[in-house]
């Protein structure tokens, strides 16, 4: 026999990117949390972080579609780091990869007191979207979606 080896299928290794992003992990899923810079990404994943969630990734987030999820993990360099205006650089308890089951775009405020529901796509999966709520249950709530849903879901 002769000719080439076949090629293996890197289809989905070609679905790689890194996002300017923070991502954090609750009840087993995760959230990509994007927005221009000094939006409030990092706040509000330290929020979460204090009600029990865990870091993936500050201010940058590798994203690549593994088995037909997105997936979310920390650059090498910046893993188990996240930076707190007016402090400085902490170190963080933090998951290596998770899901991304949820997207809070902090770019855009949420004017619907019962907002409909919304859904955006990253790489080519279609992920439920939140907008920025300015009140301080925003982190719980998050919290509480993550663990239980919406009812219109």
């Amino acid at each position: 026999m002769s000719g080439a080896p076949p090629k293996p299928d890197n289809s989905e290794l070609a679905k790689q990117t890194t996002q300017h992003a923070t991502c954090v992990a609750a009840h087993g899923k995760g959230v990509l949390i994007t927005g221009s810079s000094g939006s409030g990404k990092s706040s509000l994943a330290m929020s979460m972080m204090g009600l029990g969630a865990t870091l993936i990734a500050d201010d940058r987030v590798n994203l690549s579609v593994v088995h037909g999820r997105v997936m979310a993990s920390a650059p090498a360099t910046i893993s188990g780091l996240i930076e707190v205006r007016g402090i400085g650089i902490l170190k963080a308890n933090i998951n290596r990869d998770t899901s991304i089951e949820l997207v809070i775009d902090l770019d855009h405020i949420e004017l619907d007191r019962l907002p409909p529901f919304r859904r955006i796509t990253v790489m080519g999966h279609s992920v439920p979207l939140l907008y920025k709520v300015e009140t301080l249950h925003f982190p719980a709530a998050v919290m509480q979606y993550l663990a239980y849903g919406r009812q219109d879901e």
